[in-house]
């Protein structure tokens, strides 16, 4: 079966060659004002590809059995639809008769999760660099409690008997999730919630905060094309995208509170220098308490 994405022994290599080019970059010497840092933009790299990897291991833990896996899948599916929300194998059961369509949805499925957000955060790095830190933490926060989300198997409804959805990544031969001999890996069992919601909203809301270009409103139809892709594969469920956005609100809300903690220490300790500061002295200026990069 053809292997569609890196698994976490791959992208932990990668990530380990990137930081090791990027610190022999910077030995090399300190670049013009006018050139590119190459080892930070590496260090960068590095760090998301570890990121990435990270994920990719801990989709294979769980601190639960598996068995209930099934039973937590069909009570989310059984709660869509008493909201009546629309079927998924409806949705799947348009592109069905559609091969190359069908296909197409598994390669966008494994490369533009991940490839996204790479030419996303290249470019912030290398023409928005003080909005970088803020998407950055968002990207860190988001993942890190999806991964804990994760740890409680929910079967996809790839997996989930009577759904009538049919494991477009088995019937094509193009693997997303990893398999065994003996059956199928932990990661198989991690729809809720689902990262590549929570990583493509994350980036259209990136371009669209930061870029002043008409054109990038057109970045919107990545999260659209993501959310039908991962319905479409049957991997995840309506419910895990909701999951993934709420996930991502509370990574904005956190850095939003933070940022305004920060002001509020920076604006405290600069009016008590202004206290202690004897009659006469010329007042001491006042820092910057923006506390965020944008």
């Amino acid at each position: 079966m053809q292997n569609l994405t890196l698994d976490w022994q791959s992208a932990g290599t990668l990530a380990v060659a990137a930081f090791g080019a990027s610190l022999a970059a910077r030995r090399v010497g300190s670049p013009s004002p006018r050139r590119v840092n190459v080892g930070l933009v590496l260090r960068e790299a590095a760090t998301v590809i570890a990121l990435f990897a990270v994920w990719q291991y801990a989709g294979q833990l769980s601190v639960m059995s598996t068995d209930g896996a099934f039973s937590r899948g069909q009570a989310i599916w059984d709660a869509e639809r008493w909201l009546h929300l629309p079927s998924e194998a409806t949705l799947q059961n348009w592109v069905l008769p559609h091969p190359w369509l069908a296909q197409a949805a598994n390669y966008y499925y494994a490369s533009m999760h991940f490839g996204a957000v790479i030419v996303m955060l290249v470019w912030l790095f290398l023409r928005h660099r003080q909005a970088y830190p803020w998407v950055r933490m968002s990207l860190v926060l988001v993942t890190a409690w999806s991964l804990l989300v994760q740890l409680i198997p929910v079967a996809p409804p790839r997996l989930l008997p009577g759904s009538g959805m049919a494991d477009l990544a088995v019937q094509y031969g193009q693997s997303v999730y990893g398999t065994t001999i003996g059956g199928l890996q932990a990661d198989s069992y991690s729809a809720m919630p689902s990262v590549h919601v929570a990583w493509c909203v994350l980036v259209a809301v990136a371009v669209i905060k930061v870029s002043s270009s008409r054109w990038r409103w057109l970045v919107i139809a990545h999260p659209l094309l993501t959310v039908a892709v991962v319905v479409v594969t049957a991997n995840h469920y309506w419910l895990d995208g909701v999951a993934a956005i709420a996930l991502l609100l509370l990574a904005y809300l956190v850095q939003w509170y933070a940022a305004r903690l920060r002001a509020a220490y920076l604006l405290r300790h600069a009016l008590a220098g202004e206290a202690e500061a004897p009659l006469g002295s010329p007042p001491a200026p006042v820092r910057s308490v923006s506390g965020r990069g944008d």
